[in-house]
């Protein structure tokens, strides 16, 4: 896309992502597609999972980091009795099992995978060691060192059991690996599992029923850049703070947010907080903010041109 028709699109795109791309790849597609100068998702879906992939254009990516610090809920189908390389399809074999659980055991042993727990980890991940990501070593049959880290599975419930193969819902907190929950179960169960199917239902406040799919925003591309018009598609976009419609908000006075907007602090009358939602004297939002002791600084503020 040539720089000089890219416009300042501000706002977020809840993205039904197909099978078989890559999160980056649709992503630069749909930039295209808006002609926009900026944009980035708010954490990567592997090729093989589909779903919810919340997009999000302009000044909306200061904001993305909130998004990938959120909970997540996905449908997952695995499969027992063969555990892979990349505990999904897309792996080489490495054991084959026969599957002798019964779904009492099945059920009995899914309950280890609740709640707070520590999980190691894939190396097929993009968590860095000694500067690169574990994926690359991965490509070359090089384990390195991983710490547990710890995650909350919120749910965990069986959806239907096959026998060789069930579904799931799984809620859980940021950082969870659900290839790695489900070879982590299969361990549990003696027979290796690996994930077939992934499919992202919600991402923090956003859900399924939000999303658009790539056909209609073909369809609607079509007209917008045969016409100039981009308000169809504009008016798919969310505002800038869809994502953080639960955070605690603040009005301020238009010299609080002056302030504010050139690099300055200000008092207020509000608890101590890491991340506040800043509402000018004319109600629109403006940016995030800290109170440490009664005293409020700016961490991310729009462009006055966008707010």
């Amino acid at each position: 896309m040539a720089r000089k028709n890219a416009r300042p699109v501000n706002g977020i795109l809840l993205l039904d992502k197909p099978l078989e791309v890559s999160s980056n790849g649709i992503l630069q597609r749909v930039r295209w597609l808006y002609q926009a100068q900026k944009a980035g998702h708010t954490g990567a879906l592997d090729p093989m999972a589909s779903g919810l992939l919340p997009l999000c254009f302009g000044e909306a990516t200061k904001f993305s980091q909130f998004l990938l610090d959120t909970d997540k809920t996905y449908l997952v189908t695995a499969r027992f009795g063969v555990r892979t390389s990349t505990s999904d399809a897309e792996g080489e074999v490495i054991s084959e099992k026969p599957v002798l659980h019964s779904e009492a055991q099945l059920l009995q042993a899914m309950q280890a995978f609740r709640g707070d727990i520590l999980q190691v980890p894939t190396m097929f991940s993009a968590l860095k060691y000694q500067g690169q990501p574990l994926y690359r070593y991965a490509r070359q049959g090089i384990a390195v060192p991983r710490e547990a880290r710890p995650i909350s599975i919120f749910r965990f419930a069986l959806l239907a059991n096959q026998g060789d193969s069930a579904d799931f819902i799984v809620h859980c907190s940021k950082g969870t690996y659900i290839r790695t929950l489900i070879d982590d179960l299969g361990e549990a169960l003696g027979c290796g599992a690996h994930v077939a199917r992934l499919h992202r239902t919600q991402v923090g406040p956003f859900v399924a029923a939000q999303m658009v799919t790539p056909a209609q925003l073909d369809a609607l591309a079509g007209q917008c850049h045969q016409s100039g018009d981009f308000s169809p598609m504009d008016a798919l976009l969310l505002p800038m703070d869809a994502g953080i419609a639960d955070m605690a908000a603040i009005a301020l006075s238009e010299a609080q947010q002056q302030r504010l907007q050139h690099g300055q602090s200000c008092q207020v009358a509000h608890s101590d907080t890491v991340a506040i939602k800043l509402h000018g004297a004319d109600g629109r939002f403006f940016g995030i903010g800290q109170v440490v002791d009664g005293v409020l600084s700016s961490r991310r503020l729009l462009n006055t041109a966008a707010s």
